[in-house]
Formats: C-alpha cells, structure tokens, sequence
C-alpha cells in the first residue's frame, strides 16, 4: 500500500462556538479526499467551501491505503482529529492547524541560537 493523505470534511454543528467542528470518520462524513500530496488538500478544500458553505474545516492525515473505496479497518476505527486541521477563512486562505505528535526538538535547534549574540568583528579587525 501506498502512503497518502486522505481528509475528510468536518461538520461546523454548533453555532454558539463558531470554530468548533466534529471530525467524523471516512464513510461517515460528507466528503473525504485521498491525495497523493498535502498539497493536493488545498484546492479540494476549496472546493468543498464553494460547494457546502463559506467556512469549512478539513481533517487529514497520512494513511497507507490504495483506494478511498476500501480503506483498511484501522484507518477508519481510528480516525481523530489528532492529524492536521484546515480551516478556510475569509478571502479564500486556509489556516493550518498540525495536531500530529511530534519530538521535542534538539537541543542545538534554530529556536535556541535565536538567544546567542551575533558575531561581530573587533575594532580594528578584519571581517
């Protein structure tokens, strides 16, 4: 099987919490998208705003799967929205939320040399 990106729309269902949206599994939702691409979910995500409303949520995340007809078991039992979240916003952008887990990042990472002083020549020195 191959590994790809597979999202599914999320249902905006509660209009006192605007931003909220459940994350229904494939089969389930009303529409789901298998790419090979992330950035393949851009366009079917605004797609899909044109065609159910002005603002949608997107969930996606990488499955090994071959065909969006029969999605291995696990894929589908399992499905959350602990993968990216895309939400479409006004003026056609997508915020990208990304829930996967992920490491700590090293030690020696660009975030901590961010607090390290340039280095800089003395008087007099040459550069």
């Amino acid at each position: 099987m191959q590994l790809r990106w597979l999202m599914t729309l999320g249902e905006r269902n509660r209009p006192n919490e605007p931003t909220y949206a459940d994350c229904p599994p494939p089969g389930q939702a009303r529409a789901t998208a298998l790419v090979d691409d992330c950035g393949q979910l851009f366009p079917i995500l605004l797609h899909w705003r044109q065609r159910f409303g002005h603002d949608v949520t997107g969930y996606a995340a990488q499955v090994e799967a071959d065909d969006i007809e029969r999605l291995p078991p696990h894929v589908t039992e399992d499905w959350g929205p602990d993968g990216l979240r895309l939400d479409t916003t006004p003026g056609g952008y997508v915020v990208v939320s990304d829930h996967r887990d992920h490491d700590a990042p090293p030690a020696n990472s660009v975030g901590h040399q961010a607090n390290r002083p340039a280095l800089t020549t003395a008087q007099g020195g040459c550069p």
